[in-house]
């Protein structure tokens, strides 16, 4: 079974992160039975699962990159005004 990252983890609803776990605790016991041909659509069903968190993290990149290029803007336009 694949572990998403932490920072995907970070950003799952309480009710995604406990189906997250459940599904993972499954995974993991079909892994110990040799049933890879079962662990096969329980890690699809991870991957669907977190797609959420993943956006949401992406969203977060995207606003730290619009934040900083506010923020350089602003000090360009105050250095301009102080020459």
């Amino acid at each position: 079974m694949r572990h998403c990252s932490v920072q995907v983890r970070g950003l799952l609803t309480r009710e995604e992160l406990d189906r997250y776990n459940a599904l993972m605790e499954v995974g993991h016991y079909l892994e110990s039975q040799n049933r890879y041909d079962l662990v096969y659509p329980v890690q699809k069903e991870i991957d669907i699962l977190i797609l959420p968190a993943i956006e949401r993290l992406k969203e977060k990149g995207r606003q730290r990159d619009r934040d900083t290029e506010e923020y350089l803007k602003s000090k360009q336009e105050s250095q301009e005004d102080g020459e």
